[in-house]
């Protein structure tokens, strides 16, 4: 995900500063900085994001992770002290999908249905977003793509993308679906133009 809105912010003409966990993950190229940083450390992060207009998180603990579930609300809390202490206003988080409405009072990723392995990841991501809630200094956003969003068979970037809140943007198929590149798409398109401010929104065609 990271790398498709790395693609999209330098495609528009910005000048991106990536931070990864290895360096050697990304080329070197125009308008591109990079830089390795371990989340976790709140003040070399602090220091790192320093002087940037906006951040856009698109942090995973890693989905193999045993402890997926407390890294990454670990990883999360610590990026958005490090963005409030390093002056930055405006913070775009990536989340997922599980946290989304499919009925009242039933998220995603309490039902039956919902894969195993995506769970733990799912159930950190709609915590955080719960935690995020209470953050009244920083101009947030939460991001969460469709259900279906898959690389390998959604590969196209159209441009194009519906919007809703809580609850997720199903086609006339009853199908929530969206390449990672448009996600991308909407992400570049809220960091330019904010228009979901303290809000979680979803996107899908």
């Amino acid at each position: 995900m990271g790398t498709a809105i790395l693609n999209e912010a330098l495609e528009r003409g910005h000048e991106v500063k990536a931070i990864v966990r290895h360096t050697s993950k990304l080329k070197e190229q125009k308008n591109l900085k990079i830089v390795e940083a371990d989340v976790m450390n709140t003040g070399a992060l602090t220091t790192t994001l320093s002087g940037s207009d906006i951040v856009i998180s698109a942090y995973n603990a890693g989905w193999t992770n045993p402890n997926l579930y407390n890294e990454f609300l670990e990883g999360s809390t610590s990026i958005q002290e490090a963005v409030r202490k390093s002056g930055i206003k405006r913070l775009i988080i990536v989340g997922g999908a599980g946290s989304l409405f499919i009925a009242p009072d039933v998220q995603l990723v309490d039902t039956p249905d919902f894969p195993e392995a995506f769970r733990g990841g799912a159930a950190a991501a709609r915590d955080y977003l719960n935690m995020l809630k209470k953050e009244d200094d920083l101009e947030w956003t939460f991001i969460s793509p469709a259900i279906e969003m898959n690389p390998l068979s959604l590969h196209e970037r159209t441009g194009t993308y519906r919007t809703g809140r809580d609850n997720p943007v199903f086609d006339e198929n009853h199908r929530s679906k969206i390449s990672v590149e448009d996600l991308a798409v909407a992400i570049v398109d809220e960091a330019e133009n904010p228009r979901h401010i303290r809000v979680r929104f979803t996107v899908a065609y």
